[in-house]
């Protein structure tokens, strides 16, 4: 038996340290959702309504190319995945596509942001939180531009441009 919303986030390590108010304030916004396998999230450029708390499953962020969708990362149970929510225009820059079915946890953003100004330490406390998602998940991604490209020690962010690797 699935636990509720109001049992999960409490017990979740995104969410440690949060007392029982701000849990029951953040589950005030949040539904239980399934994604069947290959079916999208989100899609690049349409409206950041959500955010998502996995519970079961995978889901693959994508960049559209010609043919085949690139994968950039993949997140599991327990991950929590889309920060667009946070950032205006709230708009998702990838696409999200469950790769196997898929159980998650959706938080209504502009719930979330309506909570957050009226409550400035919770709204403080979850940015925190997702300002520190988005460095790991920033850091990750340089490291694997540097593994794909060599790992050369002397490249710097702003060599890893959009058309490849700037050599000096």
């Amino acid at each position: 038996m699935q636990t509720t919303i109001e049992q999960y986030l409490p017990d979740h390590e995104f969410f440690t340290g949060l007392d029982t108010a701000a849990t029951d304030l953040l589950a005030g916004c949040a539904a239980d959702i399934e994604v069947r396998s290959g079916e999208l999230l989100f899609r690049k450029g349409d409206p950041a309504n959500h955010f998502y708390l996995l519970r079961r499953g995978r889901v693959a962020i994508e960049v559209p190319t010609p043919g085949r969708p690139m994968v950039l990362d993949t997140f599991e149970d327990g991950d929590v995945v889309g920060w667009s929510w946070v950032v205006p225009p709230y708009l998702w820059t990838f696409d999200g596509r469950s790769s196997i079915d898929t159980s998650a946890v959706a938080f209504d953003a502009a719930c979330l942001r309506g909570k957050c100004l009226a409550n400035p330490v919770l709204g403080y406390d979850l940015m925190r939180r997702f300002v520190q998602l988005m460095n790991h998940r920033l850091l990750s991604a340089r490291i694997r531009l540097l593994d794909l490209y060599g790992g050369d020690p002397w490249v710097s962010v702003a060599d890893l441009q959009p058309g490849g690797l700037r050599r000096r």
